[in-house]
């Protein structure tokens, strides 16, 4: 209980929470995964950020950072224990510098909420991870959270112009600016990105605005044959369109939207293909054309543009609602996000569909196709363990299709716990042994989110 003492000495006993019931709350993300933490924080600034960090120096105690706890790698859990540091209080927008294009914000501050108070003043952040409603600032930069417009904008890295942190031995630093170019030095902002809250807790973060597009089309196209669709992916870039998202969904996805969340999408297809351009309006007319054309080349049975914004909005929730409508099938959900070359999306659907029929397993297929992105969920009942013994073989079959197809273990879901046994496969024993170097040099009593990225 001393450490509890000396907590509500730093953040008010107020924002100390012991009790089992209260521990309880943060002890799982959106894996299945739980692990109880030891005690609760909930700082309300970076200088109780760092006093916190330099007690667990002290004490020896690991210090777990989260913020809403969508995470689907496990990013976020207290596997050792000690203290779950909560930064949801911290949800400041700070400032909109529409001159700059720059929008300073705290770690806590809800992704979809950032949209709507930079639109207001006809700017746009592009990163749109399916959780936006939820998920908050400070989890996307620590998982480098991405999302369907990724295709065309990119990730949360390329929006990241700087950071404040507290690094693991209790430090408050800067990275970056406002300014566009910055080479000075290490590019110590690309480094915290996408660290999983091992390098440090961001505690704010300047981030890159663009204009908001003036024109946004949806298309859907359906198809009766999923590897038509897949090839149909190819086709639409080699007309020279780059879409905005470019997203796919298999014949299990749309049954459960279907039938689970009332969307309205034709049951009986194979395969959907959600396409959406952007931009001036000349050139998307231009552009809508030119996708439904590659569609249609490719026995699209029949492409359809979003009419009004209701019916573009119908046609995002149906794709939003894939990952909860899964869950009514098996209690049990796998997400993964294996990533693969956009050219190898084809192949990469072979490989998933032949792993779900070679362990006899619940496989949907959906996800990013457009940055080849996919998102393989096995829908399974961890009380079966036959089931699992199966899942847990088909999980290294996915990864290791990845990798032999020139892809790579997570495009936006992060390493976390889930997938630690496989990095040594995608980067090397000397690879591996590099980053543990950097995790070992900045934190040197590895207090700072343990058990994540590397196998223990």
């Amino acid at each position: 209980m001393a450490l509890v003492t000396r907590l509500g000495r730093i953040v008010g006993e107020h924002n100390v929470f012991s009790s089992r019931e209260e521990r309880v709350c943060y002890a799982y993300d959106g894996t299945f995964h739980f692990h109880m933490p030891d005690v609760v924080v909930k700082p309300q600034n970076a200088e109780q950020i760092a006093q916190i960090l330099k007690l667990a120096n002290d004490s020896n105690t690991p210090v777990f950072p989260r913020g809403a706890g969508t995470g689907l790698s496990g990013g976020s859990l207290p596997v050792h224990g000690g203290i779950a540091m909560v930064l949801t209080g911290m949800d400041s927008i700070l400032e909109i510098d529409a001159g700059n294009q720059v929008a300073v914000v705290e770690p806590g501050v809800v992704t979809g909420r950032l949209h709507a108070a930079v639109a207001e003043q006809e700017l746009f952040y592009p990163p749109d991870p399916a959780s936006l409603d939820v998920c908050t600032i400070g989890g996307n930069i620590a998982e480098c959270a991405g999302g369907p417009r990724g295709v065309k904008y990119g990730v949360t890295r390329d929006y990241v112009l700087g950071l404040e942190l507290v690094t693991p031995t209790g430090d408050l630093i800067k990275t970056g600016g406002k300014t566009i170019k910055n080479v000075t030095g290490y590019d110590l902002t690309r480094l915290m990105v996408g660290s999983e809250g091992t390098l440090g807790i961001v505690t704010k973060a300047l981030l890159r605005l663009i204009p908001l597009p003036g024109t946004i089309k949806t298309v859907l196209a359906v198809f009766d044959d999923l590897l038509q669709a897949s090839d149909a992916i190819l086709a639409v870039f080699k007309s020279g369109v780059i879409p905005a998202t470019m997203e796919i969904m298999d014949a299990e996805a749309i049954k459960c939207v279907v039938e689970h969340a009332g969307a309205r999408l034709p049951r009986d297809a194979d395969a959907v293909l959600l396409i959406e351009v952007d931009g001036c309006p000349a050139a998307v007319e231009e552009e809508v054309n030119a996708v439904a054309e590659a569609c249609l080349q490719h026995r699209a049975r029949s492409v359809e543009t979003a009419s009004t914004p209701e019916e573009r909005n119908r046609l995002w929730q149906a794709r939003r609602a894939v990952s909860p409508a899964l869950v009514k099938l098996k209690p049990t959900k796998i997400s993964e996000d294996a990533t693969v070359p956009r050219a190898q999306v084809p192949a990469m659907i072979r490989r998933l569909q032949q792993i779900r029929e070679k362990y006899d397993l619940n496989l949907v297929i959906f996800g990013h196709a457009g940055d080849g992105n996919l998102h393989p969920n096995i829908i399974a009942d961890e009380r079966d363990a036959g089931e699992m013994a199966r899942v847990e073989q088909a999980v290294g079959e996915i990864f290791q299709a990845a990798l032999e197809l020139g892809g790579t273990l997570s495009g936006e879901h992060g390493i976390g716990t889930m997938k630690t046994p496989y990095m040594q496969a995608e980067f090397g024993t000397q690879g591996l042994a590099y980053m543990r170097r950097i995790k070992k040099s900045l934190d040197p009593n590895n207090i700072l989110n343990p058990g994540k990225i590397f196998s223990e």
